[in-house]
């Protein structure tokens, strides 16, 4: 049962100076995770409250995003706090007494009245009787099928309820509460049976036909079909989600609750512990920063310096105006754009950094006169004609499939592999040419040969090292980031987009 608009205004007026330690709170959390809220901005929120009917929680919301939020990147993050610090919840009564109004909803709606009375907790698959929550599953059931949101977010509740056993004070997270009542509805059977009676109502038949994918359902209507159960899905796992946390914040406070649950932004999660989820996000990412930070620079570069005063074309502009300069002219400068020369280690401990790298300065090339790109293990290959296509997941398939980096054993050799680049590709390096390496620098123990990066650094215009471990970690076991670091311009620590970002910012200004 969710509050109504009048409740929720009311308990926002009951709570007067509380609520404005929520908000001081929620901003807290904010900043604790990235999202950058300045004080004018807080008083910006504070002011526009008065603007909204606080009993529109929907207007409530996007007054703080709006005043809060700056890069659409962060909102998911603002979102995620704000359901924590302003969940809707059962709220005191007007005697003072807690009245759980939710529970009293979900004891006369639900057939699971005697079992919620009872005070039994079953796990995943059902300690009440199988009556009460075969019941409980078929209304599940049907509210997926009639797509009812209101039926959907009650089922999700009370399914919360029988499942989830939660416990008040248990130091659990929200994750181990949500895979107990999912298990519980055995989601995938609840897929299954939506797909078919989908198909059915494709083909026309009554219950007791057996639908098949291939009866009278075309491969497109399938798909279709497929991607609407999985829609109402995820709707009812929102909801379940929603709940758990409400009852959570019941339980622990806010504060307690979003200190578990916080993430960092996606552009500060780390290259080298990224989820397949989070690497998925991140790669959909670079594109779009890429195009961001290209106008950027661009516009930087238009007005870093005007140059000298083009004495004769602001004559002859004042010419106009009775001879008197209003509009100087100037000799603008133009710098030419840098070679880049990136040269990355693939190892299997730094491949997910080697990716993003790749694919990061190739998505702002145009930044630069010409880039060539080198990979290597134990070994060095060039790998510049890779990427001549548009699909970049294809060139980075064939640098895995096609690329000569192993040597001998296809352990990281650093020392081997910088003394084959020279030997090689040394001579082409020049005063134009700017030289990223990446890697940990970790050697095996190998020999360092660190008088060749010595001697790219004499060739070069500039030569940096990005190292994607925390520098804690530098020149510890077999890290010799420090015997390399003294020939470099400069050694970046890059473990995230954001640091990757700030450093090719100041790689276009050198």
């Amino acid at each position: 049962m969710s509050i109504t608009d009048t409740e929720y205004k009311d308990a926002l007026l009951r709570t007067g100076e509380g609520m404005q330690k929520t908000l001081l709170a929620f901003v807290d959390e904010l900043r604790l995770v990235g999202v950058p809220v300045s004080i004018s901005e807080v008083l910006d929120a504070l002011s526009s409250l008065s603007h909204i009917p606080l009993s529109d929680r929907t207007a409530f919301k996007a007054s703080l995003g709006a005043t809060m939020v700056k890069n659409a990147a962060h909102y998911a993050a603002f979102d995620a706090a704000f359901e924590i610090f302003f969940a809707i919840k059962p709220f005191e009564s007007v005697e003072g007494s807690q009245t759980d109004e939710l529970e009293e909803s979900m004891k006369e709606d639900s057939d699971l009245s005697d079992f919620l009375q009872s005070g039994e907790q079953p796990g995943p698959g059902g300690g009440a009787g199988d009556t009460d929550v075969q019941a409980l599953l078929e209304s599940i059931f049907e509210a997926l099928l009639n797509d009812n949101e209101s039926e959907i977010r009650s089922g999700a509740r009370q399914a919360v309820t029988v499942f989830a056993s939660m416990e008040p004070g248990r130091p659990v997270g929200g994750t181990y509460y949500l895979y107990r009542t999912l298990r519980g509805v055995h989601v995938e059977n609840l897929a299954r049976r939506l797909r078919e009676a989908g198909r059915k109502e494709h083909v026309g038949g009554g219950d007791g036909d057996a639908a098949k994918p291939g009866d009278g359902i075309s491969a497109l209507e399938e798909r279709l079909l497929r991607e609407d159960v999985d829609r109402r899905l995820e709707k009812f796992k929102s909801e379940v989600k929603d709940e758990i946390r409400r009852r959570l914040v019941d339980d622990r406070g806010a504060e307690a609750v979003a200190k578990t649950t916080r993430k960092p932004l996606l552009e500060e999660v780390d290259f080298m512990h990224a989820t397949s989820v989070e690497m998925a996000e991140l790669r959909s990412m670079i594109n779009p920063l890429a195009r961001r930070l290209q106008a950027r620079l661009a516009m930087r570069r238009r007005h870093r310096n005007r140059g000298r005063l083009d004495v004769r074309k602001t004559m002859r502009e004042s010419l106009s105006s009775g001879g008197v300069p209003l509009y100087p002219r100037y000799k603008h400068p133009r710098p030419s754009k840098p070679e880049l020369w990136i040269v990355c280690d693939i190892s299997g401990s730094v491949a997910s950094f080697a990716r993003f790298t790749l694919q990061f300065i190739y998505a702002i090339q145009l930044q630069f006169s010409k880039v060539r790109s080198f990979v290597f293990i134990d070994e060095v290959d060039e790998v510049t004609d890779f990427f001549k296509t548009d699909d970049l997941g294809k060139a980075l398939q064939r640098i895995n499939n096609e690329a000569n980096v192993v040597w001998i054993d296809g352990h990281s050799d650093y020392g081997n592999a910088f003394t084959r680049f020279y030997q090689r590709y040394g001579d082409q390096v020049t005063k134009k040419s700017s030289v990223i390496i990446t890697g940990d620098a970790r050697n095996n123990y190998h020999s360092s040969e660190a008088e060749v990066i010595a001697e790219l650094a004499d060739h070069s215009r500039h030569l940096f090292w990005l190292n994607p471990e925390p520098t804690a970690y530098w020149d510890t076991g077999d890290s010799i980031v420090s015997e390399y670091g003294t020939h470099c311009e400069g050694v970046h620590e890059v473990r995230n987009l954001k640091q990757l970002e700030v450093f090719v910012e100041s790689l276009v200004d050198h």
